[in-house]
């Protein structure tokens, strides 16, 4: 069993920067992947970023590359959402996510098998 807690979601500024935080609690995940997904009104969730916990390799969607960043930090068992130069477009409900079964690094929904409750972020324009 795995909880997910994510923190950190608000109101900001276009061009501004938030992080997100996401607490895993449960058993040990030093095999597992974790990533963040986002979900919009009406919209489809769709992947953001992705860390495998052991290696620190990373993987982002070509919607964020370059303007948000992920890393986990060890001691605290959470990994992190580095969110800059947001944009109106990136509002949505950002929800974190494990990958138990494989560790597996990529984008695809059906991979992860733990989810939080989500946090909301919207960019004001």
């Amino acid at each position: 069993q795995v909880q997910l807690v994510e923190s950190g979601g608000g109101l900001v500024q276009a061009g501004g920067s938030l992080r997100l935080s996401c607490a895993a609690s449960g058993r040990s995940f030093s095999t597992y992947t974790m990533g963040w997904f986002r979900q919009a009104p009406g919209k489809e969730r769709e992947f953001v970023a992705a860390i495998r916990w052991s290696s620190g390799d990373t993987y982002f969607a070509d919607s964020v590359k370059g303007r948000f960043a992920i890393s986990r930090d060890n001691a605290k068992n959470t990994v992190y959402l580095q969110m800059n130069s947001v944009k109106p477009e990136d509002t949505a409900v950002y929800y974190c996510a494990v990958d138990s079964k494989r560790g597996r690094l990529g984008p695809k929904i059906d991979w992860y098998d733990y989810w939080g409750q989500g946090t909301q972020v919207t960019v004001s324009s």
